[in-house]
């Protein structure tokens, strides 16, 4: 029975000693073999197409920020050249933004560089295998990031409160009542509760609550 051909690795970094570290990693590991490396994007647009095709990489280990062109910039040169190769971020950048123009750049894989070697080798396999890989510190920042855009997301307790009651159709009068505060209270917490979601009036008020299930149904 013949042995699995290595999955070729390609290293794009700026920092040679990263580069150094990278590659010695990679030899370590009997199934990964580097094909070549590159100290910043516009290079490694230009190295890796000229590899022979026994050379051609599996896997492109990307990082992030770079001199010339950033490793975006160099997935979007070669994607549509390379398309059965795969493109994985080794970055220490966590930054909600940069994780969206990876991914729709065409990155598999989005990995941090304070990853142990055991954690990069197991991510260039399932990277090769065809599976998408995030660090948890990127997937926390993503999910982070979405709940900060959601509407409501930075309404206090107390305004909240008072949205419920709006929904239950509660005059200003009957809402100071029922939590025993003053109208001019209540109306100061109305006043925040439609800039913070950015509308113009109660009813489109409790509109987005309920759509977005912001405060509980009514029965």
């Amino acid at each position: 029975m013949s042995q699995a051909a290595p999955i070729r690795v390609f290293i794009a970094d700026d920092h040679p000693m990263v580069r150094l570290g990278l590659v010695t990693m990679i030899q370590a590991e009997r199934d990964l073999l580097c094909v070549g490396e590159a100290g910043n994007g516009q290079d490694a647009v230009t190295l890796i197409p000229s590899l022979p095709p026994e050379r051609q990489p599996d896997v492109v280990l990307m990082d992030l920020m770079m001199p010339v062109l950033d490793g975006i910039g160099a997935i979007q040169a070669l994607r549509g050249l390379m398309p059965s190769t795969r493109f994985l971020i080794l970055t220490s950048l966590v930054e909600p933004r940069e994780i969206q123009r990876a991914i729709e750049a065409g990155a598999s894989g989005y990995l941090l560089k304070n990853a142990s070697s055991q954690e990069l080798v197991n991510v260039i396999r399932s990277t090769h295998a065809g599976r998408r890989v995030m660090a948890p510190e990127a997937t926390d920042a993503m999910i982070a990031h979405a709940q900060a855009r959601r509407p409501g997301s930075d309404l206090t307790p107390r305004e909240l409160e008072l949205l419920a009651l709006m929904t239950r159709g509660l005059s200003n009068q009957h809402i100071a009542n029922e939590l025993a505060i003053a109208l001019p209270t209540v109306k100061f917490h109305i006043t925040n509760i439609l800039a913070k979601l950015q509308v113009d009036n109660r009813t489109e008020a409790v509109l987005l609550a309920l759509r977005h299930k912001l405060v509980p149904a009514n029965d």
